[in-house]
């Protein structure tokens, strides 16, 4: 690290604590740690690696009297109560060697009451943390290779406070031989032990860990201030190695995120990465760092998940969409506060966007690629999300709080998490609404500009309403977005295709391949037939998805039914491709023996387009607005 990136985060760190403690004012708070200047020391032994159990110490400040403590519960970018607290065990309170009982608050299960006993400036609280052992009990954190900790999983802390007021000394204890990283500054390592500076509870929990037997470090921006680095962890090392090709569009993708976003809000920013098929995929976004998971050869077969590479664009940008400036109603004081998801389509939305944009520009994808990969999204809308009909845009943000992303049985009717994917088409809307109205002189990225610079209202978040976006449009280009966004985000049906129009294409079906869609064929092990037949298999012969009102749904087929066979012949992808062709060219009617739980029948689906997959197709004598889109904005480096 060069003397004046250390500088730089020094004065950042400063500046948060000084943040924290202009807010104990503020705010308000009256506990023993908010008022105190003592931290929190926690002490976590993540090497029980074999088993996944994190064992965590925790020495608390207090003060005689009821000590309420929380475990969090609602986790910024998580956009519901998710804290695992059911993995929770063996939690025991002591002081001065003695025992303390303790009981959990039966309307917040997230709450812990104690009785300190008179003479007790400190308490030591106890716990393990089980994480899961298989995908079906939660997220696979611990392998004997790598960990990926997080630290609102392993802390409580005083009921009501204001973590930007409770400062936290942090460490860990990890395998003999692993690495760490994250955006956390160390203060010291010794042996297996990574002490970590004190810092507020609210940067900590923002701030994970990857460690690992197994690791490289790559500079993104090499002499230059603020730092960003490529911290890759793998289940063998043969999965690190990288390209200069490879490293040189990551170091892109970091130019490119400020000639888009404007100039960066943190003092050093970690690209976080583990590289693991044993490890749960994972993608979150943090101020200062990314928390990612790709599979192991993301770098060494580089062509067989291209969709996947824009996971990197889309977390980094949260720093500054989400992270520094937050919807107002999604920063609250402490983590056992509710949030409000209803601006989904901004943090959520314009990041997914910037995602797909930055990826192309960095050359992550090439334009052919991100072409592809925008006519599938808008053909998602197009064909696969009959429920737009009633349910609009803005109520999906509810969904996180709804469902908690468990399987639905008619995602396509229900609807799921689409501010996601559906936000695209509306950005590339305003996008090109915002060059139309100016002749091509502004665009997107001016809007981002001024609107992420604006300054700090909470600690270090600026927080934002959806009037403060339409005013920053109205600045870059005068026009009616409050009428805009009422069409497209808060009615149901709302325009889908103006923006991919004004960009000079249409969209189109044909029964040639599209490229993005056979890369998730390809990673994810699936027929994907959505767009015709209206369903997906997977690689084990299982409808995976059925669309509401599509051929298949009128002939009564329903996920977790099995294919047996087509016309016949025991079912493979390409006979029942096959079949849908010959169908089209006035061959017999598809017929399918299908298997549903010990029930077997047989279906047959009169459908006659044959194969359909997405494109978009220039219209003539109009610009190619994409080509401008994808383009590089940022220098090259020298």
């Amino acid at each position: 690290m060069n003397t004046g990136s250390s500088d730089l985060r020094g004065r950042w760190l400063r500046g948060v604590m000084i943040v924290a403690l202009l807010m104990v004012t503020a705010l308000g708070g009256g506990l023993a740690v908010a008022q105190s200047a003592r931290p929190i020391a926690l002490e976590v032994d993540a090497r029980d690696v074999t088993r996944r159990i994190y064992h965590v110490r925790e020495v608390i400040p207090v003060r005689p009297g009821r000590l309420s403590l929380h475990f969090p519960q609602w986790l910024p970018g998580a956009h519901a109560p998710r804290g695992p607290i059911d993995q929770m065990a063996g939690l025991r309170f002591t002081a001065n060697g003695s025992e303390l009982s303790w009981r959990r608050d039966p309307l917040d299960v997230y709450r812990f009451e104690v009785q300190v006993p008179a003479g007790v400036a400190e308490v030591v609280a106890e716990f393990q943390l089980a994480t899961a052992q298989s995908p079906e009990q939660g997220r696979i954190v611990m392998t004997p290779n790598l960990l990926n900790l997080q630290w609102a999983q392993l802390i409580l802390y005083p009921a009501g406070a204001v973590t930007m007021n409770v400062p936290v000394k942090a460490s860990i204890r990890l395998p003999e031989g692993w690495k760490q990283a994250s955006a956390l500054p160390v203060l010291a390592t010794r042996a297996d032990t990574v002490e970590f500076d004190v810092v507020p509870f609210e940067i900590l929990q923002d701030s994970p860990v990857f460690a690992g037997r197994h690791s490289a470090v790559h500079e993104l921006m090499p002499g230059a201030t603020p730092a960003v680095r490529l911290n890759l962890f793998a289940d063998d090392p043969a999965s690190l190695v990288a390209t200069p090709e490879q490293i040189e569009v990551h170091r892109a993708l970091v130019r490119e995120m400020y000639a888009a976003l404007g100039p960066p809000r943190y003092d050093r920013y970690e690209f976080l990465l583990a590289l693991s098929d044993t490890l749960s995929g994972i993608g979150l976004e943090h101020h200062r760092s990314s928390e990612n998971a790709q599979p192991p050869g993301y770098f060494t077969a580089w062509d067989d998940n291209v969709g996947g590479r824009d996971l990197l664009s889309h977390e980094m940008a949260h720093s500054w969409n989400g992270k520094y400036r937050r919807p107002a109603r999604l920063w609250t004081p402490n983590f056992n506060t509710p949030m409000q998801d209803d601006l989904l389509w901004v943090y959520e939305g314009l990041t997914q966007y910037y995602g797909t944009v930055i990826a192309a520009r960095s050359g992550l994808w090439n334009a052919d690629f991100a072409r592809e990969d925008l006519a599938m999204t808008v053909a998602t809308f197009d064909r696969r999300r009959p429920g737009r009909s009633w349910r609009p845009l803005v109520d999906t943000t509810h969904q996180p709080i709804l469902t908690a992303r468990r399987p639905l049985s008619w995602v396509s009717w229900q609807r799921t998490e689409d501010y996601y994917t559906e936000s695209v088409p509306l950005w590339l809307d305003v996008d090109t609404k915002l060059r139309e109205l100016t002749g091509g002189a502004r665009s997107l990225d001016d809007f981002s500009h001024a609107f992420f610079a604006a300054p700090a209202n909470r600690g270090w978040v600026s927080t934002y309403e959806r009037a403060d976006v339409l005013r920053e449009l109205s600045r870059v280009a005068p026009f009616d977005w409050q009428g805009f966004f009422a069409a497209r985000v808060d009615a149901p049906n709302a325009p889908l295709l103006d923006g991919v129009a004004r960009a000079g294409y249409r969209l189109v079906y044909n029964d040639q391949p599209n490229a993005a869609i056979r890369d998730i064929e390809k990673a994810r092990k699936i027929t994907d037939l959505g767009y015709s037949l209206g369903f997906v298999v997977s690689g084990a012969s299982v409808l995976t998805e059925v669309v509401w009102d599509s051929p298949a749904f009128k002939a009564g087929l329903t996920t977790n039914t099995t294919l047996v066979a087509v016309n016949g012949r025991a079912y493979t992808a390409e006979l029942l491709k096959q079949a849908v062709t010959e169908a089209a060219k006035g061959g017999p009617v598809i017929e399918l023996i299908v298997r549903n739980q010990d029930r077997f029948r047989t279906v047959q689906i009169d459908y006659r387009g044959g194969l359909q997959y997405p494109h978009l197709e220039r219209i003539e004598g109009r610009p190619d607005g994409l080509a401008a889109l994808f383009s590089a904005r940022a220098a090259a480096a020298p």
